[in-house]
């Protein structure tokens, strides 16, 4: 036996958490750097035939020739869903709305099914690997989502998946979740590298061949990334991420990759006891319920990639006999909320020093970008000087270290939306301010300085007569 012929095979290693292959065992995975992720899995594969060339069932043609009905989109009944996939879900595309347990991805997605089946000419299967048929039954009667149409299938093998695909020829396909589908004819355990890439791999070729929209749920890791190998978010079509607070009842769904559609709109949804609900207009949930003037209170307008919502911040400030003052926020960058504070004691006297500043954002909304600064400010000053600003006022701005307030992205898109919901007055940047379009019954107020907003906020009368900009 010649000395090539005894050689043993070299064993192989692979990252459970990406897929990454590697000849020897290392501690952290290179890819997606990862500790203790990399494990043997048996030798290293052999390498790759060559491919051979073969004929293709059908000559390749001028894009232009291509047929595009196939490929519109088509509304899935839920608009804020619609929104955030770009008009519509595509036949034969594959979705992959991943979340944190308990955000509401599942009850998202058989409201989603029954809406198809509503719809529909042809049924809608809905495939569950976590939970009975009695569950998924018990919660689609809870909100509502009972339909002849709607079929459900609790299997975790694969092979029976496919098998029900074939039997119904559904319009709609919502497997709930990948990770709790697994291939007999693949190595490894149930939500490993492995058996997450095989599902997928023969969905979205079911998808593909029948023309069938794919609504796959996905785990998440305790650092919020998509469990499985990485290549699925490539696999896919659109990767989704559902996002909100348990304590709180708005829940946002972004796109992350689209390959159909924008990937800066997001999709808002009021989770209650009946169901999820998309939410056109969220300024519901931000805003408190009078809009009467305050001290503390100071409303700005956010943008959650193109879509503007209005957040109310709120802000407390009380003596203490400690010796470090408390600093609090919820909703806010505490960060940036400090550096404000900090601005505000040495460029404007603002006496913070000995009391705790409490900083909030109404109805569990997210405020963490450079824009809503002046609206702490001004919120925080308010409750420290104990003098209310106007009630119809909202600000919009950065502050920076000097005291300066400077320009924010998609001024325009925030004076529109503040002046939809009734606000009269807005305090803007200067720096731009000259090329912003008038908004009917809305004032633009610039300021280049802290200071110039902290005068003008107290001053702007809520019964005062508004005229255009």
């Amino acid at each position: 036996m010649s000395p090539a012929a005894t050689k043993t095979a070299r064993p192989a290693f692979r990252c459970t958490e990406c897929g990454w292959t590697a000849t020897k065992w290392v501690g952290r995975c290179a890819e997606c750097q990862a500790w203790g992720s990399v494990e043997e899995t048996g030798t290293a594969a052999a390498p790759a035939r060559a491919a051979v060339a073969l004929a293709p069932a059908s000559p390749a043609r001028p894009v232009a020739e291509v047929d595009l009905a196939a490929a519109r989109a088509r509304s899935t009944g839920v608009g804020e869903l619609d929104r955030v996939l770009g008009g519509g879900i595509v036949p034969g595309a594959v979705v992959l709305l991943a979340g944190e347990p308990g955000v509401g991805k599942s009850t998202l997605l058989l409201d989603v099914a029954a809406t198809a089946a509503a719809s529909a000419d042809r049924p809608v299967l809905y495939v569950t690997g976590e939970e009975s048929a009695g569950q998924v039954r018990l919660r689609a009667e809870r909100i509502g989502a009972l339909h002849p149409r709607l079929l459900l299938a609790a299997e975790t093998d694969l092979a029976t998946v496919l098998g029900h695909v074939e039997a119904t020829a559904p319009a709609l396909l919502v497997v709930d979740s990948v990770q709790t589908i697994a291939d007999a004819a693949v190595d490894g355990g149930v939500g490993g590298v492995s058996q997450v890439r095989a599902v997928a791999q023969a969905l979205i070729q079911v998808a593909k061949t029948r023309g069938i929209p794919v609504l796959l749920v996905g785990h998440v890791t305790k650092d919020g990334g998509i469990a499985g190998p990485r290549v699925l978010e490539h696999l896919v079509d659109v990767v989704c991420h559902f996002e909100g607070d348990r304590h709180s009842r708005l829940r946002m769904v972004r796109a992350v990759k689209n390959r159909y559609g924008p990937t800066d709109e997001v999709g808002c949804f009021d989770l209650g006891e009946t169901g999820i609900v998309g939410l056109a207009d969220p300024s519901g949930l931000f805003l408190s319920g009078a809009r009467s003037a305050a001290p503390g209170t100071c409303v700005t307008i956010t943008l959650e990639g193109r879509r503007p919502m209005p957040v109310e911040i709120q802000a407390l400030v009380a003596a203490t006999t400690l010796p470090a003052p408390r600093r609090a926020t919820a909703g806010l960058d505490g960060a940036r909320v400090a550096m404000t504070l900090a601005v505000l004691q040495a460029r404007l006297g603002t006496r913070l020093a000995g009391m705790d500043v409490y900083a909030s954002t109404v109805g569990g909304a997210r405020a963490v970008e450079p824009a809503v600064d002046l609206a702490v400010a001004l919120a925080v000053s308010s409750a420290a000087a104990g003098r209310e600003l106007a009630a119809e006022v909202v600000a919009v701005g950065e502050v920076g270290l000097t005291g300066e307030v400077r320009a924010a992205v998609g001024v325009q898109r925030r004076l529109a939306e503040a002046a939809r919901l009734g606000f009269r007055h807005a305090l803007v940047p200067a720096q731009g301010a000259g090329d912003l379009r008038p908004v009917p019954g809305l004032t633009v107020h610039p300021v280049a300085h802290l200071s110039q907003a902290l005068a003008a906020g107290p001053a702007l009368a809520p019964a005062a007569v508004v005229t255009g900009s």
